[in-house]
């Protein structure tokens, strides 16, 4: 994949893929919140670590690169 297709696919990821995520999270998480079974707070807190970090790793090759210069363009 060229640079700057990996660089448009990494601002779609966060403009508009993350907070679709986020908005999933939010709302699975609060269905399972409103069961009459609470969950122990470390759990909870486990949980929305895993999920607020769990969205990189399979992503992480399209941000990989991304802030460095073209190595595609030609360099003088």
């Amino acid at each position: 994949m060229t640079y700057k297709a990996r660089k448009r696919l990494a601002l779609f990821v966060l403009v508009i893929g993350l907070p679709i995520y986020i908005v999933l999270a939010v709302t699975v998480m609060s269905f399972m919140l409103n069961q009459e079974i609470r969950f122990p707070v470390v759990v909870e807190l486990g949980v929305y670590t895993l999920l607020g970090i769990g969205w990189a790793f399979p992503l992480k090759w399209v941000f990989k690169g991304i802030g460095q210069p073209d190595p595609d363009q030609n360099q003088p």
